[in-house]
């Protein structure tokens, strides 16, 4: 490091510093500053657009409460279409729900399917699984269900996971898996009436 003994001799350095590093420092400022704004930009724009879906979502959200006729169907089904975040993952579960009251296993699957690659959060994602993991079992589609189930990764829903996972390996006719699920189940706090129900219907 230069050690200056004047005045003189400071300001000269620094003027040859600028006059080197000028343009590099320009172009770090302007690229700083145009960083900053496109963040604020792109901030104030998702905030806007997730304001903007929870206001339409609203409407969506209950025409798909109770038995929805198709116009709801149809404006859900849109709705979850042109909105690929949470809003549209929660609308694509609720015609899910429609479709598998109606015993359309196969529509249901496809949008449970579609809600998972619409959001990021864990436990919705876990949540998604679930259903899934339900509706593949309503198709007998056991090895897809138990594939399904490893998707729960959040531990709040172990103890439902493994409920399911039990129930899939007795359709299996694994019994010696469904009881080691069933017990994970009551473990991770599953309903005890209902789980050691199941368990004792377990041939020995």
């Amino acid at each position: 490091m230069e050690v200056y003994s004047t005045d003189n001799e400071q300001r000269d350095a620094l003027r040859r510093f600028f006059v080197d590093n000028g343009k590099a420092l320009a172009i770090g400022v302007v690229l700083g500053v145009g960083a900053l704004v496109g963040w604020r930009y792109w901030h104030n724009h998702h905030n806007d657009a997730m304001m903007a879906a929870s206001s339409a979502w609203q409407p969506v959200n209950a025409g798909l409460s109770g038995q929805a006729a198709q116009p709801q169907l149809d404006a859900a089904q849109h709705f979850a279409d042109a909105n690929d975040n949470n809003y549209g993952a929660l609308t694509s579960m609720g015609l899910a729900r429609q479709f598998a009251e109606r015993g359309d296993f196969p529509a249901a699957e496809k949008q449970l399917q579609k809600a998972l690659g619409q959001t990021r959060e864990a436990n919705l994602q876990s949540l998604i699984n679930l259903r899934l993991a339900r509706v593949q079992l309503q198709q007998k589609n056991v090895d897809g269900a138990l594939k399904t189930l490893d998707g729960v990764k959040e531990q709040g829903w172990t103890a439902l996971a493994e409920d399911t996972r039990g129930d899939a390996q007795v359709i299996k006719g694994d019994q010696q898996a469904a009881r080691a699920a069933y017990e994970k189940a009551l473990q991770s706090g599953a309903p005890q009436a209902l789980v050691r129900m199941k368990l004792n219907n377990l041939s020995s």
